[in-house]
């Protein structure tokens, strides 16, 4: 006796379709202006508060102070916030 596989069951609804394309980056001009007003207000900010406490440094080591808060800030936290919001806003108006 030889032993056989049933027919496939044919296929029913609609077409498989393929996936979307992922939507365009911004161009490289709105994420100069997002990075702008990421840092711009955490730089700001940070002067304000280290200001009373780095009134006598020297001016470099005031931004190298700074910078050491506010870059990982801007890199890792707000900017990719922001260019998410910047992807709804503009996924909203398609």
């Amino acid at each position: 006796m030889t032993e056989t596989t049933p027919p496939a069951a044919p296929l029913t609804g609609p077409a498989p379709t393929a996936p979307a394309a992922p939507p365009a980056p911004p161009s490289v001009h709105v994420r100069a202006v997002i990075t702008w007003l990421a840092i711009f207000p955490l730089v700001a900010i940070g002067m304000m508060l280290i200001g009373p406490v780095s009134e006598g440094w020297h001016p470099v080591l005031r931004s190298f102070v700074l910078t050491l808060v506010v870059v990982p800030l801007a890199v890792y936290l707000v900017v990719p916030r922001m260019l998410a919001l910047h992807g709804k806003l503009r996924a909203r108006r398609r």
